[in-house]
């Protein structure tokens, strides 16, 4: 497993996976299902893990945190980069940074708090997380003026960050005036387009981005990579097409709950045995959406078995 800085080097090498988490019939974590996935991802060339918001870490409390940080250590690979996250609350995630500063992650992501909290007091306690966790964090950017970006920009030079998520939906993402004002702040290099396959290409090609997360990776991790290095040699037409394939997973996530169409997705396209979801989130149970769903996950599980056959021939 990773254990060195964080570097934008590290951004861009692989799609960063935000995969659902496997759990039990009684809630507890499945270490099985959860290594299924990994080295599913693994077999299409992706080797970073974000484990967030569809993992339901929000939910997660402190006192499962340290054996969940050790399950996603002892299923990472050599190469793996595992990035855990913290919070929301600031008190739940200063218990866990604590927990982190005895660990090897080298960051952590910090979940976006909505409510309560101000712009000021968001930026306050992310340093407070980094100093007390002992190294800096990923900050998750998902609503417009979640700090300012003169806060954004001071917690970067000061250390206390290394990477942001942006997860900020533009009906038109080539058209984002706070994305281009972060961009005046923090280095491009540092920034990562969060909100899957979707708006990847206009990230790219108008502000530059050059890594981006996806939890449908974890359906097809090949066709995510295919993306992914479509986009660093600028051919977004090819990118477009293989995304192409994406949208039709990403529109029933948009419809039902991104979360929770992706805890069932990945069991229909057998990639790993997710279990039920973790309160206070409920499993997808409409029929019309669950037939759906197992179409597109396994038609999208069996493009990417296609491109992976391809590429052995």
């Amino acid at each position: 497993m990773k254990t060195s800085k964080v570097t934008a080097e590290d951004l861009r090498r692989s799609v960063l996976a935000v995969p659902p988490l496997a759990r039990k019939a009684d809630l507890t974590l499945s270490e099985d299902e959860n290594r299924r996935m990994v080295e599913h991802l693994r077999s299409g060339g992706v080797t970073t893990h974000l484990w967030g918001g569809n993992a339901n870490l929000y939910n997660m409390g402190v006192s499962e945190f340290p054996a969940f940080l050790d399950m996603a250590e002892r299923i990472a690979g050599p190469e793996d980069w595992v990035v855990p996250s913290i919070g929301a609350d600031f008190g739940k995630a200063m218990d866990q940074a604590a927990i982190l500063a005895q660990t090897r992650f080298p960051t952590a992501m910090v979940l976006p708090m909505r409510f309560p909290a101000s712009p000021k007091g968001i930026a306050r306690g992310i340093g407070m997380m980094a100093e007390k966790a002992g190294r800096p964090l990923i900050i998750y950017w998902k609503d417009d003026g979640y700090m300012s970006p003169a806060d954004l920009g001071a917690l970067f030079r000061d250390g206390s960050a290394c990477a942001l998520k942006y997860g900020t939906v533009r009906a038109n993402p080539s058209e984002d005036a706070e994305l281009a004002e972060i961009l005046r702040q923090v280095d491009s290099s540092l920034v990562i387009s969060g909100i899957g396959e979707r708006p990847v290409i206009d990230h790219a090609r108008t502000f530059g981005l050059r890594a981006f997360t996806s939890g449908c990776v974890c359906i097809a991790p090949r066709l995510s990579m295919d993306i992914l290095a479509a986009i660093r040699t600028g051919d977004y037409a090819a990118a477009a097409k293989l995304r192409e394939r994406f949208l039709p997973c990403e529109d029933l996530r948009d419809r039902y709950s991104p979360l929770r169409v992706l805890h069932a997705a990945v069991r229909f396209a057998k990639v790993a045995d997710t279990g039920p979801n973790y309160p206070m989130l409920s499993d997808v149970d409409d029929p019309v959406a669950l037939a759906a769903i197992e179409a597109e996950a396994l038609a999208l599980r069996a493009e990417n078995d296609r491109s992976l056959a391809r590429a052995a021939e």
